[in-house]
């Protein structure tokens, strides 16, 4: 392992974050390798030197354009894509029959989901769960923010990017407990006080996991992470293989993919939502457009979680051959995979074991790991 480039990407990482930060401000500029994608839409449209109104426009259109970009990948995974890798994994048929492929399950699951009454049971709590949903989905879409997908393709890029991702995320734990107070349900209740237990237990140790990744990389700023990870670690056979976290950290590595199932809801960790205890969880009583929003909610969160891992641990957008936004893409989808395979494969938990799990294991490992990449640093720097 060739922790002499490690040393050296240590050592300039203020440097770099600082040139990142002049990038940026260059590109706001109309200028500078580094843009986010309000700077490439405008310079497209050949705006050149934008003022306020023109930045705040183009800020729009990206923000627009991500979000399509997320629900129709939400539409194509969340619908079709999880029969289908679902029956895969236990020898089964997945729909074939609608439309090439089974495609068109899409359209017919939006209109039937769409076109269902909405049902709003006698004593709750109205405003509250009504926003419930809004405030899920919305927690999930502001994540993408600061996400660099590739070239050019990043919303903004805030020196203290990382931080703001998982602030935002957190904000959907408010939403779950909300739905389940609101529903006037015990099952419900119970369902969202499961899920805010869950989110803190295995919230603390995500953070502090990715603090490991702050240390080696210098930064909070995203786009100096993905940076960071672009050189040599080792050469095997004259192939580079480049220092992406994972290699670097394969234990953080693992930490977080274990704690990110359990903050997407995934087994073993799907206890709010185990049908055979509590029916539907926080979700029992929600129909119609309000359950699309849930279930939005959910694959967005999921998708949030491996553009997390993607931007921390595989290098964001960096790949050979292909394109960085398909690299991007790909990175997010093999996440997706992975929790899909787990919902498949993997016995779920109880509560009791769920907890002592967050709290007694992955908090102590993440704490244990942030000390050993503190000494790792300390010594190398």
């Amino acid at each position: 392992m060739n922790w002499g480039l490690l040393q050296e990407g240590n050592n300039s990482s203020n440097a770099s974050a600082g040139a990142a930060n002049g990038s940026a401000n260059a590109s706001a500029a109309g200028g500078g390798e580094v843009q986010t994608l309000p700077d490439t839409l405008g310079s497209l449209l050949g705006l050149g030197q934008m003022g306020p109104l023109e930045t705040f426009a183009m800020a729009v259109i990206a923000s627009g354009a991500v979000a399509t970009f997320l629900l129709t990948l939400v539409a194509v995974s969340g619908i079709w894509g999880k029969r289908k890798i679902t029956a895969a994994f236990t020898d089964r048929i997945a729909v074939n029959r609608i439309g090439p492929f089974g495609l068109l399950i899409i359209v017919a699951d939006a209109v039937r989901l769409l076109s269902k009454e909405l049902v709003i049971p006698d004593g709750v709590d109205r405003p509250a769960f009504d926003i419930a949903p809004v405030i899920m989905v919305s927690s999930a879409l502001l994540g993408f923010a600061v996400i660099p997908m590739g070239n050019g393709i990043q919303i903004a890029d805030p020196e203290t990017g990382l931080a703001y991702v998982f602030a935002v995320s957190s904000i959907a734990s408010l939403g779950l407990v909300t739905a389940g107070y609101a529903s006037n349900n015990k099952f419900s209740f119970l369902g969202g006080l499961r899920a805010v237990a869950q989110n803190i237990a295995y919230e603390i140790p995500l953070v502090v996991t990715a603090a490991s990744v702050v240390i080696f990389a210098g930064s909070l700023q995203m786009s100096t992470i993905v940076e960071q990870q672009a050189q040599t670690l080792v050469t095997l056979g004259g192939l580079d293989i480049p220092s992406w976290y994972a290699f670097v950290n394969p234990f953080a590595f693992v930490l977080f993919m274990a704690a990110n199932l359990a903050e997407v809801g995934r087994n073993p960790f799907d206890v709010p939502e185990a049908p055979t205890e509590i029916v539907a969880g926080w979700q029992t009583e929600y129909s119609s457009v309000y359950f699309v929003l849930c279930y939005l909610s959910e694959f967005i969160h999921i998708f949030l979680g491996g553009a997390i891992i993607a931007t921390i641990f595989l290098g964001g957008p960096a790949g050979p051959v292909l394109p960085g936004f398909l690299w991007f893409v790909i990175k997010i989808l093999a996440v997706y995979l992975f929790t899909q395979w787990a919902r498949s494969a993997v016995p779920r938990v109880r509560i009791d074991q769920l907890i002592e799990i967050g709290w007694k294991g992955m908090l102590v490992l993440s704490f244990a790991n942030l000390l050993l990449t503190a000494i790792i640093v300390g010594v190398i720097a």
